[in-house]
């Protein structure tokens, strides 16, 4: 073929690339309250202890004086109606031996669930759990095919700081995931505590974006100052692949007894 035929072809599938790699412009509209309530009606916990049950503690309403004196824990993100939680991977590096519990109200009184752990990733600092409850209320992500492009408006909802810091934005850029794409760190500019990792990082309508994961600081000399929090958005395609395997590994076969 002469070559001013193949550059004819070839050049409309450049420019297009170039067309998609272009990051669109964030939607200025940040969180409102109806989002802030959204999130509020979803917060769920994780705590790990050697206690095999924390209703007692629970019914008191959380007192810190009986708080378990081995409790671990931090936030975690509800992502189906049938009991898988995310969550950052960290939050479980003190599990063996010990007992998970996610506690989740779901619009309701918070309650504790016994929880089954799903699959761990340290290097992605992610881990997905499930509880035998139904879990009415959940977080959707947002679309794999939608860009979200640096300044994107968002919040986050960890039990530490989620409902008294301020709307923030990303600070990263994500584009639309592949057949190859693989779990993501992302930036956002809000402050995190313990206890928010694993809670979910959402855009202005409440979709799920990612997990929070840590918080950057800069320490010249003495003064340390805020950079960065670090939060992760994992493989939605992995994901689902791991919640479909693990659903069909609860389901007992036809015919027989349980």
């Amino acid at each position: 073929m002469h070559s001013g035929k193949w550059l004819s072809l070839l050049l409309p599938a450049v420019l297009f690339s170039q067309a998609c790699s272009i990051a669109p412009p964030p939607d200025p509209t940040p969180p409102g309250p109806e989002t802030h309530r959204m999130v509020l009606r979803r917060v769920s916990a994780i705590i790990v202890t050697e206690n095999k049950n924390l209703g007692h503690w629970v019914k008191r309403g959380f007192p810190i004086s009986h708080t378990p004196d081995d409790a671990d824990g931090g936030s975690a993100t509800p992502i189906s109606h049938d009991g898988y939680f995310l969550t950052a991977d960290h939050v479980l590096s003190r599990m063996d031996g010990r007992h998970v519990h996610v506690i989740y109200g779901g619009g309701g009184p918070l309650t504790p669930h016994r929880a089954r752990v799903v699959w761990r990733s340290e290097k992605s600092d992610l881990a997905l759990l499930h509880v035998d409850s139904p879990t009415p209320l959940y977080y959707r992500f947002t679309s794999p095919d939608r860009w979200l492009p640096a300044g994107t408006p968002v919040m986050h909802g960890g039990i530490a700081t989620g409902f008294d810091s301020d709307p923030g934005q990303l600070g990263t850029s994500l584009r639309p995931e592949s057949p190859l794409t693989r779990t993501r760190k992302f930036k956002i500019d809000i402050p995190l505590q313990p206890g928010d990792s694993g809670g979910p990082v959402v855009d202005a309508r409440g979709d799920l974006i990612g997990i929070n994961s840590a918080v950057e600081f800069l320490v010249p000399m003495e003064t340390a100052f805020f950079v960065d929090s670090e939060a992760c958005r994992p493989s939605l395609r992995m994901i689902q692949s791991l919640m479909d395997k693990d659903r069909a590994a609860r389901v007992p076969p036809r015919g027989s007894v349980e």
